[in-house]
């Protein structure tokens, strides 16, 4: 059985409860509907115990909620979605369940916004890059391990060209732009991606420059994951490489939540920063 993140049950668990309590229903209704014991509801609805997909889906159409998006969305809250045919399944020998997790959660994003102090976001790399940082990261590995990270590490780009993309605010350090990772002529192409990408409609991308000194996120970069249908589901997420880290109290949420507005305030504005990465690029 997977270990789903205490956060993700608990916020799963609030959500079923209110639709329970909108469609009429006592917990001891929908328990004798299910054939269950109350107790199980309970359970599920405080985020104790993990809810299996058949449950969840029986208790779905108790509640007679038909609408596949938020079925899906709660399906990912719980785990479920990850088990099923998710394009990342194809790649379970070479990434672990907690990153498989992490591109199943993204997927089901609405926004995401995102502070990187060191490399390009995974969303936003080239190929050449995305390689060449996971050679780097990685040392070591096998040809075709590499082959697979990167292919995954770009296959996960699609939810930016879907019919309904994710809305994404990165915020970068100007290391970022400045670091040559893979030498001048990859990053060079970096680059250009970058400032073509800065101006889809669905993303807004902002440069931290140097000379804002210290600030909040300086010790780490992070993803703060935003939903849609359910009110105040916003996750955090520690993204590495091949895995994630998962903050589970909500004292962290509302931590990374200020981070992310106060770095993002401090910020150049998008067409300054369009200009910096224009400008590095020229001289790449």
């Amino acid at each position: 059985m997977r270990h789903i993140p205490a956060v993700r049950r608990h916020r799963l668990g609030d959500e079923l409860r209110r639709l329970r309590r909108s469609a009429g229903l006592t917990s001891g209704e929908t328990a004798r509907l299910l054939g269950w014991h109350q107790s199980k509801v309970s359970r599920i609805e405080t985020g104790v115990s993990r809810v299996k997909d058949t449950d969840l889906a029986g208790l779905l159409d108790a509640l007679r909620i038909g609408d596949p998006q938020l079925r899906t969305l709660l399906g990912a809250l719980a785990g479920t979605a990850g088990d099923g045919p998710g394009w990342w399944q194809a790649y379970g020998g070479v990434i672990p369940p907690g990153y498989r997790d992490f591109i199943s959660l993204e997927s089901q994003a609405s926004a995401a916004r995102t502070l990187e102090t060191s490399v390009v976001p995974g969303l936003l790399q080239t190929p050449g890059y995305a390689r060449a940082v996971t050679r780097a990261a990685l040392e070591g590995l096998p040809a075709a391990t590499v082959d697979a990270l990167v292919d995954v590490r770009l296959a996960r780009q699609e939810v930016l060209r879907t019919a309904t993309p994710l809305e994404l605010h990165a915020v970068l350090d100007e290391a970022v732009l400045r670091r040559e990772v893979g030498g001048r002529a990859v990053m060079r192409e970096q680059l250009r991606r970058l400032a073509e990408l800065a101006r889809l409609p669905h993303v807004q991308l902002r440069v931290l420059p140097f000379t804002a000194g210290g600030y909040a996120g300086l010790t780490g970069p992070f993803v703060v994951f935003s939903f849609p249908h359910i009110a105040d589901l916003d996750l955090v997420v520690l993204d590495h490489l091949t895995n994630s880290l998962y903050l589970e109290r909500k004292e962290d949420l509302e931590a990374y939540r200020a981070a992310f507005d106060t770095t993002q305030a401090h910020a150049l504005s998008s067409e300054d920063s369009l200009d910096l990465i224009a400008g590095i690029g020229d001289g790449a």
